[in-house]
Formats: C-alpha cells, sequence, structure tokens
C-alpha cells in the first residue's frame, strides 16, 4: 500500500506539472515567432490627375459612371477621423482606406483606460511604427496592400458611416468605385459592414489577381499583452462549419492557413475576448495568419478574399463581433433577441472549451455561476463549488478509507507470502492476487480519491484561467482583487527573482504549504507515519506544489486551500468512524472465550 501511495502520488504531480507546461503548446495555439516582417506588394494606384483640392465634407452627389468623371476623382486631400460613440463602443474610424483604427469596449477596462481591440504597436511604445487599420480593404488576394487612399464621408447617423471613393482601376484597366458602410447598434458589440463596388455599365467583369478584393483585419486582437503562453493570454483560430467547432493551426508564421470551405463564422479568440467574422452567402477564400509585426510582439491577422466579380458591381455584407467572449453577450445570436435578427449561429461555441474534459468544466461553471447568483461574490461561490465537490467524493473517500483499514489488516499476510515466495516473484504475486480476490478487497482502490480529483483539479485549472465572469472579479477587497490572476501582497516589478522570475510576492501559496502539510499530518495512518519514504512524500509534494501553484489564478488556489481545509474535517470524521470500525473487526477476528458451566465439567468427566 505504501509503494502504491507513494506510485499515484509521484503520477499527481508528473500529470499536473505535464499539463502545465504543455498546455500552452498543445491546446491554445502557440504564439508566434518574431522573424523580420514581409511588406505585401502595392495596391493599384487610384488613376486620374491631380485635381483642387476639395473639401472634407461629401460632394452632394457620388461621380457616376461615365469614365472621365471618375478620372477627375482624385479624392479629398486631409485624413479625417469618425467618433462612433455608443453605450458600449467608442469607436474610431478613418478616411484613410475607411479603416477602424480604434475599438474600445466601455464596459470593460485595462489598466487606466477602456479595453483596445484593435491592437497596434503604438500601444507598446514604438511611436515609429504606423497605427493599425483593421477592416481594411485590399484590391486583390491576401498578399496585396490594403488601400490606403482618402476616402468622402457620409455621415448618415450617430450609428452609421459611410466612405465611398472613385478613380481605381482592375488589371484590365476597367474603373470602378469602393463604398463601406458601417453601422453600429446601441446595445451589441456586433456591427455591419457593407462593402460595395460600383464599375463602369460597361465592364465586364472585376478581377484582381485572382479575386475581387480582400478584407482585412490586423495586426492583433486586444487587449494589450506581455505574451502569449497560454496561461496569461493566447490566440485561438476557430471555425464553425455544420455545426461543428474546429480549431485551425497556423504553423508558420510567414504561411497563412488558408481555408477554401464554407463557414457559417471564423473567429480569433483571446483569453477573455473574441473577434468573430460572420460572411454573407458568397463562397470566401478565409485566412488566419501570424506574420509579425514590427514592434509588436505577436500578431494574429484574418483575411477574408472575395473572388473575382463576373459584373460590374456587387454589394457583400458582413456582419463582425468584437468584444467579451462571454456566454451571456454571444448567446442573444442564438436566440433572435438581436438587432440582426440572427438566430442559432452558436456563437458561443466561441467561448466554450473543448477536449476530453469540456463535460466537466461546463459543469463546473454551471454550479459556480449558480452559486454566484445565491451570494454574489465569485470567492464565495467558489468555497461552495469546493464543498459540493467534496459531498460528492465523500463516499468514494469513505469507502477508499475502509479498503485501507483492510489492506492494514492483511499486512501481516502479505509480509508472509512475501517471505515465502521471494525466491518467484511470479507466483508471489498469483499468491496475493488470490489473497485480494479471497478478502474481497482491490490495493489501488485507497488510490482512486486521489485519481479522479486529477480531471477535477485541470478541469478547474481551465475554468479558472478561462471563465469570463472572473475576470476582474474580487473577493477580498485590498488582498484579492482579481480571482483570475495571482494575488499580491508586495510587488518589486520590474525586478525579478533570478531564475524564478518572480516579480511579486503572494501569501495564498504559503497558506496551501501549510494547510497541505496539516492535512497531511492528518491524514497519515499509523504505519506510513514510520515510514521514511512517506515523511519525504509529506514534505516534498507542498513544496513542489507550491512552485506549481505561485502564478496560477487566485480563484484556483483558493479552491485548493479550500480542498484542503475540508479534507482535513472530513479525515477527521473518517477517522472517528475507522476507530470504531478496527474496534469491530477486532471483536470479530477475536470471539471471546467460550465459559463452560460446571455441570458440563462433571458430565465431561
Amino acid at each position: 500500500m505504501e509503494k502504491n501511495t507513494i506510485i499515484a502520488v509521484v503520477l499527481s504531480v508528473v500529470v499536473i506539472t505535464a499539463y502545465t507546461f504543455i498546455q500552452a503548446k498543445f491546446f491554445p495555439v502557440e504564439a508566434p515567432a518574431s522573424p523580420p516582417a514581409v511588406e505585401a506588394p502595392q495596391a493599384a494606384p487610384a488613376a486620374g490627375a491631380e485635381s483642387p483640392a476639395l473639401p472634407q465634407s461629401p460632394p452632394p452627389a457620388l461621380p457616376g459612371p461615365d469614365a472621365a468623371a471618375r478620372a477627375a476623382d482624385a479624392g479629398p486631400r486631409q485624413e479625417e477621423h469618425v467618433i462612433i460613440d455608443t453605450p458600449l463602443l467608442r469607436v474610431d474610424l478613418t478616411n484613410a482606406g475607411g479603416d477602424v483604427v480604434s475599438f474600445k469596449l466601455k464596459e470593460h477596462r485595462d489598466s487606466d483606460d477602456y479595453v483596445e481591440m484593435v491592437l497596434s504597436p503604438l500601444q507598446y511604445g514604438d511611436a515609429a511604427a504606423p497605427a493599425a487599420h483593421a477592416f481594411s480593404i485590399a484590391f486583390g488576394n491576401l498578399n496585396t496592400r490594403p488601400v490606403d487612399s482618402l476616402f468622402y464621408v457620409n455621415r448618415i447617423s450617430d450609428y452609421a458611416v459611410e466612405f465611398y471613393r472613385d478613380g481605381f482601376t482592375d488589371n484590365a484597366g476597367n474603373r470602378f468605385g469602393l463604398k463601406k458602410r458601417y453601422t453600429f447598434k446601441p446595445d451589441e458589440y456586433m456591427f455591419e459592414l457593407a462593402v460595395s463596388l460600383e464599375g463602369d455599365y460597361a465592364t465586364p467583369a472585376l478581377n484582381m489577381n485572382g479575386a475581387a478584393y480582400t478584407l482585412v483585419f490586423g495586426p492583433q486582437i486586444g487587449p494589450r499583452f506581455e505574451k502569449l503562453d497560454g496561461r496569461y493570454d493566447y490566440r485561438q483560430y476557430i471555425t464553425y462549419a455544420n455545426g461543428k467547432r474546429k480549431e485551425e493551426k497556423v504553423k508558420d508564421a510567414n504561411t497563412p492557413a488558408i481555408l477554401n470551405s464554407r463557414v457559417s463564422w471564423a473567429a480569433i479568440a483571446g483569453k477573455y475576448f473574441a473577434f468573430i467574422a460572420i460572411p454573407d452567402a458568397t463562397q470566401y477564400e478565409i485566412a488566419f495568419s501570424t506574420r509579425p509585426e514590427p514592434g509588436l510582439p505577436s500578431a494574429s491577422r484574418f483575411y477574408m478574399s472575395r473572388p473575382a466579380l463576373a459584373a460590374s458591381h456587387t454589394t457583400d455584407t458582413y456582419r463582425f463581433y468584437l468584444g467579451p467572449k462571454s456566454q451571456k453577450n454571444l448567446a442573444i445570436y442564438d436566440t433572435g433577441v438581436n438587432s440582426f435578427n440572427l438566430r442559432e449561429m452558436d456563437l458561443s461555441r466561441a467561448a466554450s472549451s473543448s477536449g476530453i474534459l469540456s463535460p466537466v468544466e461546463t459543469a463546473l461553471k454551471w454550479s459556480l455561476n449558480l452559486f454566484y447568483r445565491l451570494i454574489p461574490n465569485y470567492g464565495v461561490a467558489i468555497i461552495l463549488l469546493t464543498l459540493l465537490v467534496k459531498l460528492l467524493l465523500f463516499p468514494l473517500t469513505k469507502k477508499s478509507s475502509e479498503s485501507t483499514l483492510r489492506m492494514q489488516t492483511l499486512a501481516p499476510k502479505i509480509k508472509e507470502l512475501q517471505e515465502k515466495y521471494k525466491d518467484s516473484p511470479q507466483q508471489m504475486n498469483a499468491k496475493m492476487a488470490e489473497l485480494y480476490k479471497q478478502e474481497g478487497t482491490n490495493p489501488m482502490s485507497g488510490c482512486l480519491p486521489l485519481l479522479i480529483q486529477f480531471p477535477i483539479f485541470i478541469a478547474m485549472y481551465n475554468l479558472f484561467n478561462n471563465h469570463f465572469d472572473l475576470r476582474g472579479a474580487p473577493f477580498i477587497p485590498g488582498w484579492i482583487p482579481d480571482l483570475s490572476v495571482p494575488e499580491s501582497v508586495f510587488s518589486f516589478a520590474p525586478h525579478r527573482i533570478p531564475i524564478l522570475g518572480w516579480s511579486d510576492i503572494r501569501l495564498l501559496p504559503f497558506i496551501y504549504v501549510g494547510s497541505q502539510l496539516l492535512t497531511g499530518k492528518i491524514t497519515q495512518t499509523p504505519d506510513q507515519q514510520g515510514n521514511s519514504q512517506m515523511k519525504m512524500m509529506l514534505y516534498v509534494m507542498p513544496i513542489m506544489f507550491f512552485f506549481i501553484l505561485y502564478n496560477v489564478p487566485s480563484g484556483l488556489t483558493v479552491y485548493w486551500i479550500m480542498t484542503n481545509f475540508l479534507s482535513l474535517i472530513q479525515q477527521l470524521i473518517i477517522n472517528k468512524y475507522l476507530k470504531q470500525k478496527r474496534a469491530a473487526m477486532a471483536t470479530v477476528e477475536k470471539p471471546a472465550p467460550v465459559i463452560v458451566p460446571p455441570k458440563a465439567r462433571k458430565r465431561r468427566k
């Protein structure tokens, strides 16, 4: 039994340690390397001669299809910004390409500002780098440089704006105009983008390097991060088609992952926020890329290429979601209760977990949210969830303790077999298996509760590391202000402890060590207390877990500490029960002596 216990404990360390280190590599998409940036070729230049300076407000009417009128349109001379302000968003658009340069979420904070969803090198202090332009148009495939010409601006309403410009030409010299209309909704993170190409009446088709145009989002979704390591943040590339969710892999930073199949939606998902693109019925070519950006730690780009047109004009309508990766905000597009009348889109699948433990994580999340509705404090909800898990596992733990007690009573017989058949290991194993069968016990049953806690621990780690509602959720003000990140009682950043890389002193890991030592001391059986190996494991295990848990979310550490304290109480109850059972077993094994009456003695004589 001692050997099995040691194996189970060592196995737990190996599993949890290995999972912590390889999760970022195999589950979230790996962070790209940073080789030199690849510059795309220039877009087709605007046609026509230079014209006098035009006012920034739009002209009375859009130039018609006449080729001479198109040739005379050189566009505005100065850049103009348009601000869309809704209760949820503050969006900054520029007439340079008609692009989005800032997309801030007003209900979510990042340090001292709103969360910025269009991340650029400017957020990392690289003043020499260009500002990010999202939802850009490139005339051609994904290797074409996006258009940066100045467009006319038509402010349709507080929540809608249109950018338009004529004077572009395709590979065959056909002239056409481009129009981009953004429509936002007051209470949603989703918006609509309509892209129109309007050619001459005589234009037979629009073809630029095999495509009409490519819509580009990049270089990165926010919020700002230090590194993509799978723990603090990550990027997943997701597609959803025919009711199935699939995680795409970008294996090479300079080689985009290209998808030619039709999808219901495609997404770039971070730890707490996501970008989701919903195309119309056109067969687009979709691609994800991690091509690096100078001054940006990592890039995550999205491309949607529209096939070449066999006509002179088209209008394509897209919906984009750019906001929190929460079930609450995404589920409205399943029910139809939204401004776009979308239903059964399954956008919440972008926030759902994947893998073999996803059902366990889903059940834990449901229970956690239930407790939070009862008591609106996620720290208290975690404690109640821990209590629920211990109650569910108590019958198994009790049975395990009984099995351990039974193994202790068999120890003399086991030792006798080991001595008797020490020269024949196979025969010894056969005899011990026969003994276990006769006695109705299993030597591994004592380790079963510990093994069952592995998947629960890993599911808890994923839940506390990714559950959106835990972002910024406080437990104890002044000490644990955010359960989704490690707590800190003292920080000496930017200095770090050599080798360990720690820049904070945390209290929860020390509390964990104390609770683990105390629990281990109580749960040790009398025969284990005199075993030097078990004594070593009693002290080595908490120290190893101390380093494993030092930088995990504080919600997970709270769960583990509460598990130890509840295990301590549970073990005290079980010890009392086992004491009574041990006494009862001793009575059965040693029956009382038979007293012979005097008359019976005389008859025997």
